[in-house]
Parts: C-alpha cells; sequence; structure tokens
C-alpha cells in the first residue's frame, strides 16, 4: 500500500502523520486494500526500491492524524 505523497524516508512519513492525515492508497486492481484496520505502507513509490516499510493504522482510507507509524 501506498501514500498520497512519495516519501523518501520513514521519519517524512512519521512527520507528516503528525502534522495531518495522509491518504493511502493500493495501486492496480486489488481485493487487499485496507480501509479500515491495520496495513503496511512502502515507500518510496515504485519504480524506486523501497527503502521503508511501516505499520499504520488506516481509518477510511487515511491514516489519521498523530497515529503511531512503526
Amino acid at each position: 500500500m501506498y501514500t498520497d505523497r512519495n516519501f523518501r524516508t520513514k521519519k517524512d512519513l512519521k512527520a507528516a502523520v503528525l502534522a495531518g492525515d495522509v491518504s493511502v492508497y493500493q495501486p492496480g486492481v486489488s481485493s487487499s486494500e485496507v480501509r479500515d484496520g491495520m496495513g503496511s505502507v512502502e515507500g518510496p513509490h515504485f519504480p524506486e526500491p523501497h527503502r521503508f516499510y511501516a505499520r499504520v493504522t488506516v481509518k477510511s482510507g487515511v491514516i489519521p492524524k498523530g497515529s503511531k507509524v512503526s
């Protein structure tokens, strides 16, 4: 799963979640998209090699402001 912005590091993702909601999406046609619950995001976006993975809580397709990113 990816975020709406192409974060280069997990630190950048954490800072953005502290500042406000961050939207997530699953590229392509997939039934594994998480709309509510726990999910994993990866970055940076394909075709660059992924440098980080993070477990997040998703509510209505967004990582809510202030959520834990691990």
